[in-house]
């Protein structure tokens, strides 16, 4: 039986797994993927990998997670080694437009949608969108996190000057 590499920066999301996998007497590693290094020019280890990683990772102190994530996906492709939610995973997970624009794809309607960086983007952005209310929504979050509702220009703006945007 192939070793199981599972790729994550959340233990709490793992238990389950290491459970199932010692229940059944699987051979896996873990690789937390907070920090690292990437050696590209050095193949990895035969197996199956199993990526875990979170766009929410950053409201756990892991804010380049993602990218390392992307990177050691990307080595494990290169190689073509055996993974579970690769990079076409990851890139979903980590952009709204990305999985509107699949849901699109597969026939699914999405909400109208305008993705804007930054305060004044932001709020051009609403005024273009028309009478609100809007739904503020972070690119990355998890859990509904950040996720925001208003109702006026001035609040919207009031939060984006806060501390939580």
């Amino acid at each position: 039986m192939p070793r199981i590499y599972v790729l994550h920066e959340n233990d709490a999301w793992v238990v389950p797994l290491r459970t199932a996998f010692e229940a059944r007497d699987l051979p896996y590693e873990e690789w937390f993927l907070d920090r690292g290094i990437v050696a590209f020019d050095r193949a990895p280890p035969a197996g199956v990998f199993y990526n875990r990683m979170s766009a929410s990772s950053h409201t756990r102190g892991h804010r380049y997670g993602p990218e390392l994530a992307h990177g050691v996906l990307t080595w494990l492709e290169a190689h073509e080694r055996r993974v579970v939610n690769g990079t076409r995973a990851l890139y979903l997970e980590v952009s709204k437009l990305a999985q509107y624009a699949a849901l699109n794809r597969a026939g699914i309607t999405t909400p109208r949608t305008v993705a804007a960086v930054g305060r004044d983007a932001v709020l051009a952005a609403a005024r273009d969108f028309g009478p609100g209310p809007w739904i503020l929504k972070p690119n990355r979050g998890g859990k509904g996190l950040g996720v925001q509702l208003f109702h006026s220009l001035d609040a919207m703006a009031a939060y984006l000057d806060g501390p939580g945007a």
